[in-house]
This record gives C-alpha cells, sequence and structure tokens, in this order.
C-alpha cells in the first residue's frame, strides 16, 4: 500500500536503515499523551477565535492561518520521522531482514493524513530529507516562510545530491532567511537547480539522462466526460509527436477543415494510435447501468470503470449511436458461452453490465455472458453487421443498499466471472484513499489461513497495496457491520487494521441505482446508535474543555 511508483525523494545512503541519522531527532518530539492533549483542543480554540470584523482583520487572520499551516506541516515532519524510527525498530525486535525494514510505514502515514499510499511514501521521504539534511529548509516551513508543496520543491531538486551536498545547497539558499521572499514556483525550481549543479554537476547530469527511465503515459479523468492522456516523454521525443500532430492539423487546416487547430491535432492522435477515428477498434469498453437508464431513458447515471460517472444521455448514445436503430437480438448466448436465455431487459433492481465489442469476436477481455444486441450507424456499420456487437450481462443488486448478490467458489484462484463481479463492486482500489486502478484480485482473510473465496472475502487492491498488505503487523477483515444480523444492510465493508493498531474502514462506492437515502430497514441498529452517541458526547467535551482553557 505505499503506492510508490519510482524511488522516494529520500535522503541518500540509507544503508543503516535510517536508524543512525533519525535517532537523535526522535528526542525532539514531544510526549505523546501531551501532544495529542494539544491537538485535540486546538481545533476547538480556532473555532472559538472570533474573525475579523474589517477586511484588513480578516487578511491578517488568513495569513496567521496559512503559518500555521506550514508550521504544522514541519510538525507532521518531525513526527514522521520518529515514527518512522520506532516502526523500524519494533520490526527488526520482530525479526524483519534488513532489507524490508520500512514496509508499509509509508502507508500508515497516508491513512493518518487521509492521503493516498503513494503521497505517504513522498510524504515520508520530504519528511526525511527536511529533519536529517535541511535544516533551513525545514526552520523556514516552520516559521510559515514557506508552506509544504515549496519545500516539496527544494527537496525533488536536490534528491540527486548526497546528504553533504544537499545540506550544503541547503545552507546556501537559506530558505530561513527569507532568500524566497516573494518568489515563484519558478524561480525557487531555478535557484534550486542551479545550486545543485554548482555543488556535483555530475550527477545532475546521470539524473537527466536517467530521467527518460521514467517515461510513461498515464490517464486521468476531466470534467464532462473528458480526459486527460498524458506522455512523459524525452524532451526530443516529445518536441517530435508535437511537430507531427501540428503539422498534420496545419494541413487539415488549410484545405479547409472546419475543426480547430487543437481539435484535429487530439483526433489525429487517437486515429494514428488505435487505427480508428473514434478510437475503439477491438477493445472492450464496459458500462454499469441501470435497466431503466437503459431502456426507460432515465437520468441515473451511469459509470464507466477506469474514469467514473457519466451521464445517462452520453451513456446511452455510446451504446447506440443512432438512436431508434438499436434492436433486440434473437436471444440466447453465444455459441459455447454459458448465460442467461432470452432477451436482454434487466429485471427491477438491477444493474447492467454494458460490454462493447467493435471487434465482433466476443474475446476482448475474455468472453461476455449475456444477450446480445446489434446496432450500428454509419462510421460502425449497418444494423445487420456483425462487426459490431453489443452485449449485456445482468448484475442483481440489494434494492435498498445497491449491493451485488454474492457469487462463491471453491477455488483458491478467483474464478473469471468472481473476477469481473469484484472488479464492477469495487472500481479502484479497495485501500482507503487509495483509488489506483484494481491490479490484484486479493482473499481479504488469506485463503491460507482458511479465508474462502467469495464476494464477501474478495476484494480489488493495487499491486502495491496488496503487498503491503501482507508485511507484518497489518490485518484485514470483512467489517462486522456489514454482516447480516447487526441492523443494517451495508454495502461491502472492509476492516483494516495498521500494525500500530489504528483501524480504518473502507466501503464499495455505490453503483448507480443506489438510493440516496437509506430505507427504514437500513437504519443504524441498537450498536451504532450507542457508538454515535457515545462520540458524539466525548466531542461535546472536548469542546468545553477547550473553551474553558480559552
Amino acid at each position: 500500500m505505499d503506492g510508490i511508483q519510482g524511488s522516494e525523494v529520500v535522503p541518500a545512503g540509507d544503508g543503516d536503515g535510517g536508524f543512525a541519522r533519525a535517532r537523535s531527532f526522535a528526542a525532539a518530539v514531544a510526549p505523546v499523551d501531551t501532544a495529542v492533549a494539544d491537538v485535540a483542543g486546538l481545533a476547538g480554540l480556532l473555532a472559538a477565535i472570533r474573525p475579523g470584523t474589517d477586511s484588513s482583520g480578516i487578511i491578517d487572520e488568513i495569513r496567521d492561518l496559512e503559518d500555521l499551516k506550514s508550521a504544522m506541516a514541519a510538525r507532521q515532519a518531525r513526527l514522521a520521522v520518529a515514527f518512522d524510527l520506532l516502526q523500524r525498530q519494533e520490526q527488526a525486535a520482530a525479526g524483519v531482514p534488513a532489507e524490508k525494514l520500512g514496509a508499509g510505514i509509508g502507508a500508515q502515514l497516508a491513512l493518518a493524513r487521509r492521503e493516498s499510499p503513494a503521497r505517504g511514501g513522498r510524504l515520508l521521504g520530504l519528511a526525511k530529507a527536511l529533519v536529517t539534511e535541511m535544516p533551513h529548509t525545514l526552520a523556514a516551513l516552520q516559521a510559515g516562510q514557506l508552506n509544504e508543496w515549496r519545500a516539496t520543491l527544494l527537496v525533488r531538486e536536490t534528491a540527486c545530491l548526497t546528504p553533504a551536498d544537499r545540506a550544503a545547497v541547503d545552507a546556501e539558499l537559506a530558505p530561513d532567511a527569507g532568500t524566497f521572499a516573494g518568489a515563484g514556483d519558478r524561480s525557487l525550481i531555478a535557484a534550486a537547480r542551479a545550486a545543485a549543479y554548482r555543488r556535483d554537476p555530475r550527477s545532475v547530469t546521470e539524473r537527466a539522462a536517467h530521467a527518460a527511465s521514467a517515461r510513461h503515459v498515464s490517464l486521468r479523468p476531466a470534467p464532462d466526460t473528458m480526459c486527460h492522456l498524458t506522455a512523459l516523454l524525452p524532451v526530443t521525443a516529445g518536441v517530435a509527436v508535437y511537430k507531427a500532430l501540428s503539422g498534420h492539423a496545419d494541413t487539415l487546416h488549410a484545405a479547409g477543415d472546419s475543426r480547430t487547430r487543437g481539435q484535429l491535432m487530439a483526433d489525429a492522435l487517437v486515429e494514428r494510435t488505435t487505427g480508428t477515428p473514434d478510437g475503439i477498434n477491438g477493445v472492450e469498453i464496459q458500462l454499469i447501468m441501470t435497466d431503466r437508464t437503459l431502456f426507460q431513458a432515465d437520468a441515473e447515471p451511469a459509470r464507466l470503470p477506469g474514469y467514473g460517472t457519466v451521464p445517462a444521455g452520453w451513456a446511452r448514445t455510446l451504446i447506440n449511436p443512432a438512436p431508434g436503430r438499436a434492436h433486440s437480438g434473437e436471444g440466447g448466448t453465444p455459441p459455447g458461452h454459458s448465460g442467461p436465455p432470452g432477451p436482454c431487459a434487466a429485471a427491477p433492481n438491477t444493474d447492467t453490465d454494458t460490454d462493447t465489442d467493435r471487434n465482433g469476436d466476443g474475446q476482448s477481455g475474455g468472453p461476455p455472458s449475456g444477450s446480445p444486441i446489434r446496432t450500428g450507424d454509419g462510421a460502425a456499420g449497418d444494423v445487420d453487421d456483425p462487426a459490431f456487437t453489443l452485449w449485456l450481462r445482468r448484475l442483481y443488486t440489494h434494492p435498498g443498499t445497491g449491493e451485488l448478490v454474492a457469487m462463491d467458489s471453491r477455488a483458491r484462484i478467483f474464478p473469471p466471472g468472481l473476477r469481473r463481479f469484484i472488479q464492477a463492486r469495487d472500481d479502484t482500489c479497495r485501500t482507503p484513499y487509495c483509488d489506483a486502478p484494481i491490479r490484484h484480485l486479493d482473499h481479504i482473510i488469506p485463503w491460507h489461513t482458511g479465508g474462502p473465496t467469495t464476494t464477501d472475502n474478495g476484494a480489488g487492491l493495487c499491486e502495491a497495496c496488496n503487498h503491503t498488505k501482507e508485511a507484518p503487523g497489518w490485518k484485514a477483515r470483512p467489517s462486522p457491520e456489514a454482516e447480516p444480523g447487526n441492523g443494517r444492510n451495508s454495502r461491502h465493508t472492509i476492516e483494516l487494521t495498521a500494525p500500530t493498531g489504528n483501524t480504518y474502514h473502507s466501503t464499495a462506492p455505490p453503483l448507480p441505482g443506489t438510493p440516496l437515502r437509506p430505507t427504514a430497514t437500513d437504519q443504524p441498529g441498537p450498536r451504532q446508535l450507542h457508538l454515535i452517541r457515545v462520540r458524539a458526547k466525548a466531542l461535546k467535551s472536548r469542546r468545553r474543555g477547550a473553551l474553558a482553557a480559552a
């Protein structure tokens, strides 16, 4: 669950597991019980402060709060280093091999900060660099002269240096002396790069040469059913790609094409990469929607795995580009495939998993079971053209909670149908705050300890989170709150326990058609109501104590 893609921004030379440099800083952290008491009252103190009544006073308070955020970030950095030291000592005492010391520490910090595991690893690397090698930058952060992001920039631009050179650059820049007052991010980055190059030009040059190995392509959602397709490329390759696309766009535009230059470049990129103008060629696109959205023009949004929520009308247009031309097939299932026969009208309280396969072979991503519908338009083919086939897979859900109907298997490996089921339910990695794509299907309770291969005991995880879950001290189980007989019918929930004993819960995202409000049978039971009352009383007492202290 560390989710680290590439190397952390950590101090160089961690051959001793980080003990030597971190041990001297652990004593600087206040006792835990005192810190907890102070932090618990801080929120109450802030809430009790009356805002300024004039514009100048409000601006002053906003600035003071910004300085306070930076000071808290510095405090978090020191605590992270102290926590890292304690965890490494506990892991070493438990017999963990030296090369595996530190596993899962970034993930625990991420859970505590409500961040993704990948960012948790980066935050731990930032903390180590600030506390052990860049005291001037840490002091500037503590004083509010830098925020956490700008401190990260300084750490990032000196990551290739040795600890001694990095400390020298930190002293040369002296951020705590107001060196960067009024400077923007670009100015700060330029100053850090120049100082790093002066100290060790060879390492900086080698870092630039090594950077090409980090080239990759990523996809992230954008508003209005759009997305950002981003490529990190060597500068020569990136310039060449951009020049080719822009030249092609200029040619078409000069020939009278009405599309804008940006549209022409985007369309050329899709067509040259996939071989088709619309980009769909022999790939499976899954849409999860209710039967009402598909057949009755209901407004309930659909879900596109790998992207997120999409409008109902957009989903129907994707399935049937020419409204009114789609028709139900003869029923039955593909030859040699199992599945429910008959027409493709999903029953009430179902979600429909729609597989669009424009290759026509039904083999994209595994043969789907369900019922076929043939659709088409001028671009995709005629209505009777077998090159465009649509398969609908019916997924039945609980009418009150949207929980999928359970499936199980006696095998250790999740069979294809069960894998599809869990992937449709979980959508992304089930670790709290991690929304990375699912790479592994995991037994929540390990199979070798008696965990069954069922939907209740299965979860979709990214590769990093699955490996971290196997580190010593981590425990997971299906949450008791999701079990029958407790007064609730909640969606699938996982209870994750970190090595420190802190527990976190992960609930499967709501599928299309899930009620916005719980039904009468889904109201909290006596146990849940008691816990809510206890928590409310504790919070009220804490606030009263803070106000009295103020």
